[in-house]
């Protein structure tokens, strides 16, 4: 009788914060599961996967309307550089978008919301000619549908679209897709957590003190004559410090697990190069081939960090910078031993040091510069600025590389962990990809920084919905049961997932 007195007196506590703990979880899960509503309704769960074809609201932002920031967070967000020329005025997998506005004028606004968000749809109910029209021009190639999307979204996209096309939305400086517009609105339940971890340590603590009368009620019933734990005694107990030992090993184990995941992953990492290389400029302006400079991109692994050598090619003639002058390329000069003063490489330049070195490029900065126009006064100053530049560029202390003579130390911004293995030639030469697919607009990058995340999830989506190139390639010639199905009508595309790009092997070997 005694002990169920002395037992019954920690019951309320532990019904209350069970009912505390019981709500708060329901309502957490209820929230999390989007047909948790439907259910609790009596709607069949079957509901949200069929509402998931219907094309989703209107929205409240008007035709013309939209913010192009807001849409070039859309547009980094749902990868659809993946498939449009990021210019704009290019076709890529999927056509220019540049002036779609136009081309869909004839037709009903909400014919243009139905396109991006489910064009089979819009091409099956055959209400839209300019639907059925491109399904013409460019099947088997399907766009992928965009249910996610309201018609406020599809404004900000459009605005985003004609901005860069019509050159007036230009956000120089600036990391394409910037915030995620929608990561504002999501929910940080990480205090939800702690008030759960205090909860249940709360009564962890309460459920041990319960356990240590129970004990001393059994043995005084014995005959015998025990002591009560203290407080202290309990959290010092072996029990204790085991289950202590154990939480520390499951946190360490997450957040070592976490970091690995995350090993090479810093998406829009964009470093300091030790020479101010522009993308911009090279790629963009002067329009030089992604592959002219980074040549094993189509015939192995490596996309390859290309050698002084092919920057000279060109910099043989060209020695004065439209942006810095002679600052940047004397650094080139430098590392590789070409004279531009006698226009010729120098004989035993591995062997000189660096105040000879530095001698012969402090000579041409400065009859290169006089010969600009360059102040007499600020000459000097320009000059000692220059070659500083030159020795910073291309020494390193962290490494030991104390010589000016020699290669430059690019400073590595792409970096897969070991054990994932990806082939630059299987992706440009075999499924003739753009570099723009994974990088990213290079050639609006003044300073190139990592585009795309470069997580399993993102390869993998992009090999469940990317149709390879399967006609007239010699590489697909042995898949004939495709070939037949596509002859007969009964496959429109093949992706990368029905070739084996799902594979564990591909990517794990």
């Amino acid at each position: 009788m005694t002990y169920l007195l002395k037992t019954h007196r920690f019951l309320p506590l532990l019904f209350g914060l069970l009912l505390l703990v019981g709500p708060v979880s329901a309502q957490n899960e209820t929230a999390d599961d989007p047909t948790a509503e439907s259910v609790i309704e009596g709607d069949p769960v079957d509901s949200a996967a069929d509402s998931a074809t219907e094309p989703a609201p209107a929205g409240d932002v008007a035709a013309g309307e939209g913010d192009p920031a807001l849409g070039a967070a859309l547009w980094k967000e749902n990868v659809c550089g993946s498939c449009h020329a990021a210019n704009m005025a290019s076709d890529m997998t999927g056509p220019a978008l540049g002036g779609v506005e136009a081309r869909w004028a004839g037709e009903p606004r909400e014919h243009l919301y139905r396109w991006i968000q489910n064009s089979q749809r819009l091409i099956g109910s055959g209400e839209s000619q300019r639907a059925l029209a491109l399904w013409s021009e460019w099947a088997p190639t399907v766009m992928s549908n965009y249910t996610n999307l309201n018609g406020s979204d599809i404004e900000h996209l459009l605005a985003y679209i004609d901005g860069i096309y019509t050159g007036s939305y230009n956000p120089a400086g600036q990391t394409i897709g910037p915030a995620v517009a929608e990561e504002a609105d999501e929910t940080d339940n990480t205090w939800l957590f702690i008030v759960l971890g205090g909860v249940l340590l709360v009564l962890s603590l309460i459920l041990a003190r319960v356990t240590s009368n129970l004990q001393y009620m059994v043995e005084a019933g014995e005959g015998a004559a025990p002591a009560r734990r203290t407080l202290a005694q309990i959290l010092t107990s072996k029990g204790m410090i085991a289950f202590v030992l154990f939480l520390v090993v499951v946190i360490g184990g997450y957040t070592t697990v976490n970091h690995a995941i995350d090993l090479g992953r810093q998406q829009d990492y964009q470093p300091e190069q030790p020479i101010k290389f522009s993308h911009e400029l090279h790629a963009g302006i002067q329009k030089i081939e992604c592959q002219y400079c980074h040549d094993g991109a189509r015939r192995s692994k490596h996309s390859v960090i290309p050698a002084v050598n092919t920057c000279m090619n060109c910099h043989r003639a060209i020695n004065y910078g439209s942006q810095y002058g002679t600052a940047e390329i004397s650094k080139i000069f430098a590392a590789v031993g070409w004279d531009p003063l006698e226009g010729a490489y120098i004989e035993n330049y591995d062997q000189m040091s660096n105040e000879q070195a530095l001698g012969i490029y402090r000579k041409w900065i400065e009859n290169r510069n006089y010969n600009e126009g360059v102040d007499v006064d600020d000459l000097e100053e320009l000059i000692d600025e220059q070659v500083e530049g030159i020795y910073g560029a291309l020494t390193n202390e962290y490494t030991g590389d104390n010589r000016v003579p020699g290669p430059i130390e690019w400073t590595r911004i792409h970096n897969l962990p070991d054990h994932a293995y990806f082939n630059h030639a299987q992706h440009v030469t075999v499924g003739k990809l753009k570099c723009q697919n994974c990088h990213g607009p290079v050639e609006e990058m003044e300073v190139v920084y990592q585009y795309s995340p470069l997580s399993m999830g993102w390869c993998i989506n992009c090999h469940r919905e990317t149709e390879v190139q399967f006609q007239d390639n010699e590489y697909y010639n042995s898949y004939e049961r495709y070939h037949e199905e596509i002859q007969e009508g009964t496959r429109n595309a093949v992706t990368v997932e029905d070739v084996g790009g799902l594979n564990c092997q591909r990517c794990h070997y």
